[in-house]
């Protein structure tokens, strides 16, 4: 029964950023080092540096650290806000993606997937840009306050689609087929499920005026945001995995599928009323999707297991 509830709660604890996961690799502010001779699973830090000198068989993700790869890695090389250093005799079998890090190659490096790097400006520029965008406000155009705020909105989206992507694939493949397979059951549970979670909400609002209720609206949000999040990413995937297989891309990996399926809901939601339909539509989709599935990590979270 605990494995059910691992990914959801990895989920959770990484998107609060609460509590650090030991038992699944994840650390917070520390140093991980995986020997020559070492072998792990998946591995994840918040601010330490990664040193990979054996193999991971999966994922190597680093948030605002260091990761340097002298080994094997499996599939995923991630960092957002590092600096990832790939020595002579590294080998990724999978992709590297860094967003607002800084990426060493060496010439002799292996890599089998694909690479992905995106510098963030200096933060002196990105300041700038803030401040010329709050000025509207005083001035003469809101415009480019708006476009900053769908542009930040765009770019948070981006990074939980690659984060999730990367440390839950299985999931997000799973629920995604599911969507294939089971589209009306999944509709009608998102419906269900937003109707009941306004419902919750509305109750924890009324009972917030007797305090009481603070704590439960407080948790209603954060599990409302979880349950968006993951399944818009699942969403992101099965738009983006069919988008691919209708150009006769073939089967595509979690990441360069869920970023394909981001633009085009990216897109789609810029169309006046057309958008707003769209995200409807895909909220009810999303909601359905992780509440039958449980975080893709069952075929129905209802039905009684024998």
């Amino acid at each position: 029964m605990i494995k059910k509830w691992v990914f959801p709660m990895a989920l959770a604890l990484f998107l609060t950023g609460l509590v650090p996961l030991y038992g699944q690799g994840i650390v917070l502010r520390k140093d991980i080092h995986v020997a020559a001779d070492e072998i792990k699973k998946t591995v994840v830090s918040f601010g330490g540096t990664i040193t990979v000198l054996g193999q991971v068989k999966e994922n190597v993700l680093s948030f605002g650290g260091k990761i340097i790869i002298e080994g094997e890695v499996g599939e995923l090389v991630l960092g957002f806000g590092s600096e990832i250093e790939l020595k002579s005799t590294a080998v990724v079998k999978g992709d590297v993606v860094c967003l607002g890090g800084k990426l060493h190659k060496n010439s002799e490096t292996i890599i089998k997937g694909d690479t992905i790097y995106f510098e963030l400006n200096s933060s002196e520029d990105i300041n700038k840009i803030f401040k010329e965008g709050l000025e509207g406000i005083f001035g003469l155009s809101l415009i480019p306050l708006f476009l900053i705020i769908k542009l930040l909105s765009l770019f948070v989206w981006f990074i939980f689609a690659v984060a999730v992507a990367g440390i839950f694939p299985r999931q997000i493949t799973y629920a995604s087929s599911q969507i294939r397979t089971r589209f009306w059951p999944v509709f009608g549970t998102g419906i269900l499920s937003i109707m009941i979670f306004a419902l919750l909400v509305t109750i924890g609002t009324i009972l917030s005026l007797i305090l009481i209720g603070i704590p439960i609206l407080f948790a209603l949000i954060i599990v409302g945001c979880i349950i968006k999040v993951f399944g818009r990413i699942i969403l992101f995937y099965f738009l983006g995995e069919s988008f691919l297989n209708i150009l006769g891309k073939g089967q595509a990996a979690p990441i360069p599928a869920t970023l394909a399926g981001f633009l085009l809901v990216s897109v789609l939601s810029y169309i006046p009323i057309l958008g707003s339909l769209v995200i409807l539509v895909l909220s009810i989709i999303g909601w359905g999707v992780v509440i039958l599935t449980k975080f893709g990590t069952r075929e129905n979270w209802f039905k009684k297991e024998i």
